[in-house]
């Protein structure tokens, strides 16, 4: 719709005096998310069968939510603290906090850290340290090249970044034959792209996927990043939640800070904290000179005041108790692995009676993926009768969350897929 044919339209409306129609008439209806949409119609079945395998949060072996018995620690500590109080944070966030996260992600002994090379924001989770990055990059970096997602990827990375107007270009990611990683189409993909593209990867977990490169295959990544001067941004979601180990999760950001690569790394700790509706994240930048960290750190006040003033305290608070004690660091390491251990259980446990069923396909790749989510490689028609006639709820990609399995409900799924891979066709 051009300006002038606007306006014109408006100068109609007020001159009507019809104050029953509204200036925002031709607003199109926007879809709802897929995810919480799909969490709405399991909420809404009366079947007492119905699984929910879309949204991606923790659930514990009876499929409630799971509140980590170190954070009720820390909240006590927080609560009986007489010097408490709601005062506003930095722009910025809590100073101890900020740092915390920044050496949980590259190490305490990372020498960008010691060299004053970094800067860390806390956000509104890894979402809001998304945007925050994106917005820093539309504003600061070139403007000629695009952000390379990778297909498929979380869908809020292309929201996020289309909303700031930079270019989005896809780059092959899964490959649905061997259910498992294109690492040469990846590369080719990285090779031909234009030079100085930002290239937004996974740390761990990826997500839709669960399929990460091997370490040899990020060097990979990494020689075609540096031959290219692509600038690499990671996305951690689930660092420590993926494995049990926080170091191997890390793996991949050390080693291209370790590389000499300037980054950044988006973090969120609603997964290996169980935080989610706290909001609790962090953006890290790791720069190659000291000097520009100032900067840089004041043109993220500037965006962070526009977009959110300043962030919430309670969850940073939560994390940065847990960081700073080592009693209650060990006891949150032991609640990662009890959570990720449960999760690797049920992927066991589902390929296990696959297998059993003789379900026709091959099923390996449900052990050989990682972290919250699996690619299942179920396809859509028989996506939709595992809801209608299972009452199973997944995304129509075939992606289902883990942690929706339980001991209760793994053979009952197994069974959904085994009749649906026999009778549905995948076409």
């Amino acid at each position: 719709m051009s300006v002038v044919k606007r306006i014109s339209q408006l100068q109609e409306h007020l001159n009507s005096g019809n104050m029953s129609a509204s200036l925002f008439q031709q607003i199109e209806e926007a879809q709802p998310d897929a995810i919480f949409h799909l969490s709405a119609l399991w909420r809404n079945d009366p079947d007492s069968r119905k699984v929910n395998l879309g949204i991606g949060a923790y659930r514990d072996d009876d499929g409630k939510p799971w509140v980590l018995p170190v954070v009720r620690k820390a909240e006590t500590i927080i609560y009986n603290d007489p010097n408490l109080n709601h005062e506003y944070l930095s722009i910025t966030g809590m100073p101890e906090f900020r740092e915390a996260a920044a050496r949980l992600i590259l190490g305490a002994d990372n020498p960008a850290i010691g060299e004053k090379r970094i800067v860390a924001v806390q956000t509104i989770s890894g979402t809001g340290a998304v945007h925050t990055a994106a917005a820093f990059l539309s504003r600061f970096y070139r403007k000629d090249v695009p952000v390379l997602i990778s297909n498929p990827t979380w869908i809020n990375h292309k929201l996020i970044f289309k909303g700031v107007g930079i270019d989005i270009v896809e780059y092959p990611y899964w490959n649905p034959h061997t259910k498992g990683l294109e690492i040469d189409g990846m590369l080719k993909a990285l090779e031909d792209a234009k030079p100085g593209s930002i290239v937004l990867l996974h740390a761990c977990a990826h997500n839709p996927t669960g399929v990460d490169p091997t370490q040899e295959q990020w060097k990979q990544i990494a020689d075609v990043c540096e031959a290219k001067t692509h600038f690499p941004f990671f996305d951690c979601a689930y660092q420590g939640f993926a494995s049990g180990d926080l170091d191997r999760d890390a793996w991949a950001v050390r080693y291209f800070v370790e590389r000499g690569f300037e980054t950044l790394v988006a973090q969120s700790f609603s997964k290996n904290f169980g935080l989610y509706c706290q909001r609790t994240g962090c953006l890290t930048v790791v720069l190659n000179n000291a000097s520009v960290a100032k900067k840089v750190e004041s043109q993220m006040a500037i965006i962070q005041r526009s977009e959110i003033s300043n962030p919430p305290a309670h969850g940073a608070r939560i994390v940065n108790i847990v960081l700073h004690d080592p009693e209650l660091y060990n006891e949150w390491v032991q609640n990662l692995k009890t959570m990720s251990s449960r999760i690797q259980e049920m992927r066991q446990r589902l390929y296990n009676k696959l297998i059993e069923l003789k379900t026709p396909g091959t099923w390996n790749h449900i052990v050989d993926q990682i972290g919250m989510f699996s690619f299942t490689g179920l396809k859509g028609k028989q996506v939709q009768v595992l809801k209608e006639k299972y009452h199973v709820y997944l995304t129509d990609n075939g992606r289902i969350s883990m942690a929706g399995l339980s001991s209760k409900n793994v053979d009952y799924f197994a069974k959904a897929v085994d009749d649906v891979v026999r009778t549905v066709s995948p076409q």
